[in-house]
């Protein structure tokens, strides 16, 4: 028998509620398996629940909307009635931003999936929300001969509309940016059930980008039934390389003249010692992954400079790139781990390059100096002209009764010891639940005020994902941690 563990207040429905939101939506499920099912995502901490058998947060109901219209009626219809609603697509979020903390209706947004539209000339896709990132990406290669270039390790189980949401990263992401550089515009269902478009043009100078309001809001703001996506020739050549340095410090210093001279290969990976013996078998060096792919002119280019600044390590063989391709996006060592008992997660966090170095010595001191903690690490994943993101691990085995505090303790630690170093509070994994308070250290009490009167006036009654990214919510507060 599963334990319930209340996060916040439970929300009950009002009478009739379920048959209207069925008069209005084409898919609503009750049934009690899919409901608990549809009350996690891949939140660290909540598949530790789910092993130990703790329902933390479940809905009332499930609705699955195939239309942008459908989205937008079950969005009045729940600000009418004052019922929260979660939305959710792939649910690979790591920070609990899919969680229904107050239970009311979580929407799945994987009925609105596909390619709408491709403009080959311009290099642009209308695609929906709820597509599968796999599927988009084969579709855009095998029938268009084009690509985004987004590769999250999580392309397999997330959604486009997913990475909008949490502002996401791909692998390939210093070739061809992070989402919100991909996004040229937007379709958005409103709280009060109106559909707004936004962007559209390569650039625009009228006011500020609402586009750009919406991505990363986990959906708090309001739902995205539709994107237009920037997309690239797939690329006619691939080349790799991989290094050794002496120091994790060392190996920053060479990424960042890399790509200072104006190179911007697709994967630039940097792991520590301790990463790089536990994937590599490297020893006590730190390991430099290059890839890119594209124009074979611009590729050599790209090549001549990070040879010429990697010079100064060590080369070593390329198939540990290839090792690295075939292992990127298997996520089940999470899950696994977890059934053996281990807390464990990541944090990303970016910052400057002048500040990466402090960043990452005081982060693993903190992380190490937490009792009960058995390892803890980092790595260099994304990297930009002027700054990049630190990718921490950590893992301890602490008794099972202590796993949740032990939990709490390494994420205080580590995400306040970044952000006082002068780090972000996220790189790409967002905010959702886990990192909710923290929001207020990384944005200043002004800015969360801001961001606070945003949300009041695109949802006047707070229905939209309550409790997510450290803002107020009408149905009480939240408990956890």
């Amino acid at each position: 028998m599963s334990e319930r563990r209340s996060l916040a207040p439970t929300v009950e429905l009002p009478d009739g509620f379920v048959a209207a939101l069925g008069a209005v939506c084409t898919a609503v499920v009750t049934d009690e398996a899919a409901l608990v099912e549809a009350g996690r995502d891949w939140w660290p901490l909540g598949l530790q629940w789910q092993v130990d058998g703790i329902v933390a947060a479940r809905p009332a109901a499930v609705a699955h909307p195939s239309s942008a219209q459908e989205v937008a009626d079950v969005l009045r219809l729940c600000s009418e009635h004052r019922v929260p609603v979660t939305t959710a697509g792939g649910r690979s979020g790591v920070n609990g931003a899919s969680v229904p903390v107050f239970g009311g209706v979580v929407l799945d947004t994987t009925g609105l999936a596909g390619i709408v539209d491709v403009d080959g000339v311009s290099l642009t896709v209308d695609v929906l929300p709820g597509t599968n990132g796999t599927a988009f990406e084969a579709e855009l290669r095998d029938r268009h001969g084009i690509t985004c270039g987004h590769w999250p390790q999580s392309m397999a189980i997330s959604t486009v509309g997913g990475w909008l949401a949490c502002r996401g990263a791909g692998q390939l992401s210093t070739r061809y940016g992070k989402i919100e550089d991909m996004v040229v515009g937007l379709e958005v269902a409103l709280a009060d059930g109106s559909l707004l478009r936004t962007g559209g043009a390569p650039r625009s100078a009228v006011g500020p980008d609402l586009t750009q309001l919406f991505v990363g809001s986990e959906g708090t703001l309001g739902v995205i039934t539709g994107a237009r996506l920037r997309a690239h020739p797939s690329p006619p050549a691939e080349w790799h390389g991989a290094w050794a340095f002496p120091s994790f410090e060392a190996g920053l210093q060479v990424c960042r003249r890399i790509l200072q001279r104006g190179a911007t290969p697709a994967v630039l990976r940097l792991y520590d010692a301790t990463e790089g013996e536990r994937s590599f078998q490297t020893g006590e060096r730190t390991l430099l992954l290059v890839l890119d792919e594209g124009d074979e002119h611009l590729m050599s280019a790209t090549a001549s400079v990070v040879a010429e600044e990697a010079s100064k390590g060590e080369r070593l063989d390329d198939a540990l790139v290839e090792r690295w391709m075939e292992h990127r996006n298997d996520v089940s060592a999470l899950h696994a781990l977890t059934e053996k008992g281990y807390a464990l997660d990541t944090m990303e966090v970016a910052a400057p390059w002048a500040a990466l170095p402090d960043i990452y010595a005081r982060c693993l001191a903190a992380l190490q100096d937490v009792d009960g903690m058995l390892t803890a690490s980092a790595h260099q994943s994304h990297a930009y002209t002027d700054g990049a993101c630190l990718y921490f691990t950590f893992a301890g085995q602490p008794p099972a009764d202590e796993r949740e505090a032990f939990y709490v303790r390494a994420w205080d630690t580590a995400q306040r010891t970044a952000i006082d170093a002068g780090a972000t509070l996220s790189h790409h994994h967002g905010v959702g639940l886990n990192r909710a308070r923290f929001v207020e250290q990384a944005l200043g009490t002004r800015g969360l005020a801001l961001l606070q009167s945003v949300k009041d006036t695109l949802d006047p009654v707070g229905v939209l994902n309550p409790g997510k990214l450290g803002l107020r919510s009408p149905f009480g507060e939240v408990s956890w941690p």
